[in-house]
């Protein structure tokens, strides 16, 4: 039997915006270290290096965890940042166009999978409101009593890794891709090897190269922005 796969990329293709940063700023203002909030024109500067190639992605989220989050959350800290922030997305957040997308996925016999650049963390909790059935980010470092700490464990997931991520999940779920249908939608460029992978492509909400690309392969650009 054919097992049907949704995947979705989150940030800018279900979101109205990226959600790390302000995800950090939602957390600091309502977590009881509005004083860190002074430390946001120092996290640009680090997203300047970033942008000029002096650190990796990764890295770029190490020194904002740290900085606005601090050394540790504990489990109970972080699911209430997690869930606070859900709640916020899912009230003004999300593409009306992507809600009706999911819901005719799930119509279709689809399994609904998240897979994000964005942390797990606190992604979860998103997912959840939207009724994905499975989520693949990037995961989190933690100490010996399970309390988050800042830094990647594992891949970020991003580019190649992403797809890398999505294969070693299925394998995990006993899904071979010979007996998998997958629709995947994202917004970035970055994930050109996963539309590439896909059965069915759809380049949402495309910008610059991934516009270019989606019109060379003759790949959907579904706009959900409007």
């Amino acid at each position: 039997m054919t097992q049907l796969l949704a995947i979705y990329d989150m940030d800018k293709t279900i979101t109205h915006a990226p959600t790390w940063t302000p995800f950090l700023i939602h957390t600091t203002r309502t977590g009881g270290a509005p004083w860190r909030l002074a430390l946001v024109p120092v996290a640009a500067l680090a997203a300047a290096g970033y942008l000029a190639k002096l650190m990796s992605r990764g890295r770029l989220k190490h020194i904002m965890q740290r900085m606005m989050l601090g050394k540790t959350l504990t489990p109970a800290q972080e699911r209430r940042a997690a869930e606070a922030f859900a709640d916020r997305v899912m009230r003004d957040g999300v593409f009306a166009a992507a809600l009706r997308q999911i819901e005719a996925d799930r119509a279709a016999g689809y399994r609904l999978v998240m897979a994000t650049a964005s942390y797990r963390f606190y992604v979860e909790s998103i997912a959840e409101r939207l009724g994905f059935d499975a989520v693949i980010g990037t995961e989190s470092l933690r100490d010996a009593n399970g309390h988050l700490l800042a830094g990647i464990d594992g891949e970020n997931c991003y580019g190649p890794a992403k797809l890398a991520m999505i294969e070693r999940w299925m394998a995990r779920e006993g899904i071979a891709r010979h007996d998998a249908h997958v629709r995947f939608y994202s917004d970035h460029v970055s994930d050109a090897p996963t539309f590439a992978w896909a059965d069915e492509p759809f380049a949402v909400n495309a910008h610059g190269p991934l516009r270019l690309l989606a019109k060379a392969k003759g790949w959907p650009m579904p706009d959900w922005e409007r």
